[in-house]
């Protein structure tokens, strides 16, 4: 299966670059893994809610250029359909059977997702409740799709 994460923005800070490459490194053991960052837009000081609409949209077009008509994918939203951890592996086993060879992530800029991306997404998924600085989240879904790949190998993770 191929996994393919697109974010907005680059991690800029070294802790987050090095967790996302140490669990980068970790599922290209168990899948065609690759994250694909596409560069944010400044957003001025005090803008609109206009203004950030139009920001997330030029953002996320760049996301949707990128996907084939049949990708599938997941759009990580805050407020939406939440996972535990031994579901979202049964879910990930589940798209795999279906056929599909290859599911899409999509983690906005700190100013989130389009209309036009979570209306494309064929599910949106949160980590809850609580909202997370994007690069965080970043990092959360990479360890929760290593989490849901040993799970699915029946393999040990320290608790």
């Amino acid at each position: 299966m191929k996994i393919t994460l697109y974010c907005i923005g680059k991690l800029k800070e070294s802790y987050w670059r090095m967790a996302q490459d140490e669990y980068a490194k970790r599922l290209n053991g168990y899948c065609d893994f690759q994250i694909v960052e596409l560069p944010d837009l400044p957003t001025p000081e005090g803008a609109s809610p206009a203004t950030e609409a139009a920001i997330k949209e030029k953002e996320c077009k760049r996301i949707l250029e990128k996907l084939k008509p049949g990708d599938y994918l997941v759009a990580m939203d805050l407020n939406k359909k939440e996972y535990d951890s031994v579901s979202f592996s049964t879910h990930l086993e589940d798209l795999m059977r279906r056929g599909g060879s290859s599911v899409n992530f999509a983690i906005g800029g700190s100013l989130g997702l389009s209309d036009e991306l979570k209306a494309r997404a064929n599910e949106s998924i949160s980590f809850g409740k609580m909202t997370f600085p994007h690069q965080l989240s970043r990092v959360m879904l990479l360890e929760q799709l290593y989490r849901a790949y040993k799970i699915s190998k029946h393999e040990p993770y320290h608790k």
